[in-house]
């Protein structure tokens, strides 16, 4: 039985009118050894048929979700209706809606949570619907090095949902409902792969280094140190999203294209920062550290600090902000 850090969780995000599509997904459905998770945008006043509708096209136990309840392999949890929900240590969380102002962002709340938890072992799918719901919260997945499937807008009643996700450049298939279970499946049984391996493992990895050399030759960044599982995964996720089922037309594609190279390394750098992002830690160097060195300090005294690897600035302002406070008492 697999552990839960081994565990794949499916999210599904889909509009009040996605039963359908739903429904197709799962009649291709098999038991496969995940979790699913639909997070469906449901009208409050209206109860919901789901899980006696969705059995009849699942082989998989179908089951509304409830707090504190336990995500098992083989089974389908749905969203309650006038809930926000979100997972942590492998339980699901259940919060009242109405106690939140504005839009209620409900598909992009599991999402951003699920990509906490599950890292690259989160697929997030985007059905079809109204808005952008979903979008953010497949960023949060694909920074975390999951897999995000939209569903085909040019065929959707709805296409602003799918299209958003595909315009944000973060989208790894964009499929039919019925064409997906597919794609997870060799997913998941390939250890998170996009593309087939190739029959030579040697001349895959020449590849993925003459691909280093390239991004390393092109732009000020070195990533031949990265750890190589990460580096191979995210290479094989831009030649997928570029149709190339064999590494060297993508290798060739990127010698002629300064874009994608950019592209490239800018996926191998996942930006995960934001302000006081560990409230503990911030609020020990407000009260002991901070204070302390204000203490020692003499009059006019420069004071500098240096935040190693902090992304796009959020720590390092962080800090500045939580000194100012101290020196201004504001």
């Amino acid at each position: 039985m697999a552990t839960d850090s081994e565990q794949y969780i499916i999210a599904i995000g889909a509009s009040a009118g996605g039963l359908e599509e739903i429904q197709h997904f799962f009649d291709h459905t098999p038991l496969d050894g995940v979790a699913y998770v639909i997070v469906q945008h449901l009208s409050p006043d209206v109860k919901s048929r789901m899980v006696e509708i969705l059995a009849k096209h699942s082989k998989l136990k179908v089951t509304e979700a409830e707090q504190n309840m336990r995500v098992e392999n083989n089974q389908v949890y749905l969203i309650p209706s006038k809930k926000f929900m979100t997972i942590h240590n492998n339980r699901l969380s259940l919060t009242e809606k109405k106690a939140v102002a504005g839009p209620h962002l409900t598909i992009n709340t599991f999402f951003n949570s699920l990509a906490e938890e599950k890292g690259e072992k989160a697929i997030g799918i985007i059905l079809s619907g109204l808005g952008s719901d979903g979008t953010e919260g497949a960023k949060a997945i694909h920074k975390q090095g999951g897999m995000i499937i939209a569903r085909e807008p040019a065929t959707s009643e709805f296409s602003s949902m799918p299209s958003n996700a595909i315009a944000a450049g973060i989208v790894d298939y964009v499929l039919e409902p019925e064409l997906m279970p597919a794609a997870i499946e060799y997913y998941v049984k390939n250890d998170g792969a996009l593309l087939p391996q190739a029959s030579n493992n040697k001349a895959e990895e020449k590849i993925i280094v003459a691909i280093i050399d390239l991004i390393k030759d092109r732009l000020p960044l070195d990533f031949s140190d990265y750890k190589q599982t990460t580096i191979q995964r995210r290479i094989k996720r831009r030649a997928a999203n570029h149709n190339f089922t064999k590494l060297e037309s993508y290798l060739a594609f990127c010698k002629i294209n300064i874009q994608e190279v950019e592209a490239l390394a800018k996926d191998f750098l996942i930006s995960v920062t934001s302000f006081f992002r560990d409230k503990e830690a911030y609020e020990f160097l407000q009260t002991n550290v901070i204070s302390e060195i204000i203490k020692h300090s003499t009059e006019g005294e420069e004071i500098k600090f240096w935040v190693a690897g902090c992304a796009t600035g959020e720590e390092a302002y962080s800090m500045a902000i939580l000194l100012r406070e101290k020196l201004t008492g504001k």
